[in-house]
């Protein structure tokens, strides 16, 4: 069945008008990220759309800008009374924002979400002793465990020994720049302020106490951004009461058109190489990949990225006992020859 056949069918159950936003979770140049590109291209889906009572917005992403959720879902927001977000499986870190900012969240038994604190890296950071070009990112839950360790496990508590701890911190190896923890703390506050306001949007308003509980979950206390939720752990145990659980017919409806974009886009392959891309006994090739997808019975639109891969001989330098030598091996090179969305 055609994706927009499938579309249809979730909107006929949901009576609703459904938007779909994929990126792919694949590694390597073939990965995409939730971004800010996305806001004309889901502009012009709503305006194709117009105003209408439901939107559904089919979400798959392992996430992506930390900014984009608020100004996505304030946009959505314009153009219905209710919006709510369908999960057929993952819907990671900034997509969980985006879940958080929806007045109705449907997961079937596959669904996840996860928390919202993430790694920041910038010029600050300390430099990867492997690769001093880059920079080490900074776990925002790794930074509060430490001084959580400090205050809580081993019971310090006066401001000269925290004055110690901190200091540790700072002078380890690599040594971390105050500056970079000035920008872990930015980051967690503004999460934090981000978080509130989704919630707050809704078309029944939380209350404070509600709130700050979701908050406080899923920025600080479950300690790892690798844990995933499912929809009753989010509902009983993390408060989301907005949670709902999709009915036989629409978890069929919605891992059909998850599995679609699977085969479309190659979701959920972990491993990505040149050389398995270029093919055996094949010099040179080209291939193109949708990398991400925004999708409605109205309209189509996909981010395409077209790579050459090529087959040559590169000379290796090996030591030997005689010094130095050349050793001519075989190596796949790769190229991003053109992307952008269509």
């Amino acid at each position: 069945m055609e994706k927009k056949e499938l579309i249809k069918k979730i909107e006929e159950q949901r009576k609703s008008k459904v938007i779909t936003y994929i990126t792919s979770d694949r590694q390597g140049p073939v990965n995409a990220r939730i971004a800010m590109d996305v806001v004309p291209i889901i502009s012009k889906q709503l305006q194709k759309i117009g105003k209408v009572e439901n939107i559904d917005l089919f979400l798959y992403s392992s996430g992506g800008d930390t900014m984009v959720p608020w100004r996505l879902v304030s946009m959505i927001r314009e153009y219905c009374d209710k919006f709510s977000v369908i999960i057929p499986y993952k819907a990671h870190s900034a997509a969980t924002m985006i879940s958080l900012g929806a007045d109705e969240i449907v997961m079937s038994d596959l669904s996840e979400i996860s928390p919202i604190d993430p790694s920041t890296a910038n010029v600050f950071n300390p430099a990867d002793p492997t690769n001093p070009q880059n920079k080490i990112p900074i776990s925002v839950e790794d930074v509060m465990a430490y001084f959580d360790l400090a205050k809580n496990k081993f019971g310090i508590k006066n401001d000269e020994e925290l004055a110690k701890i901190f200091n540790k911190f700072v002078e380890s190896n690599p040594q971390i720049h105050p500056l970079a923890l000035g920008n872990i703390n930015r980051t967690h506050n503004l999460i934090r302020i981000l978080a509130k306001r989704l919630l707050k949007s809704h078309k029944t308003p939380m209350k404070e106490d509600e709130t700050d509980k979701i908050v406080d979950y899923f920025t600080e206390k479950l300690y790892s951004h690798q844990y995933f939720i499912g929809r009753k752990e989010a509902k009983e145990d993390l408060g989301l009461k907005n949670v709902v659980s999709a009915d036989e017919a629409l978890t069929k409806a919605m891992t059909e058109l998850y599995e679609a974009y699977q085969q479309e886009m190659g979701l959920g392959i972990g491993v990505w190489s040149p050389e398995n891309e270029l093919g055996l006994n094949v010099s040179q090739n080209k291939k193109d990949y949708k990398i991400a997808n925004i999708e409605s019975v109205e309209l189509s639109n996909h981010f395409a990225l077209s790579i050459d891969y090529k087959r040559q001989q590169v000379n290796m330098v090996q030591q030997t006992p005689q010094g130095p030598i050349q050793i001519p091996q075989e190596q796949v090179t790769w190229r991003v020859v053109d992307q952008g969305w269509k």
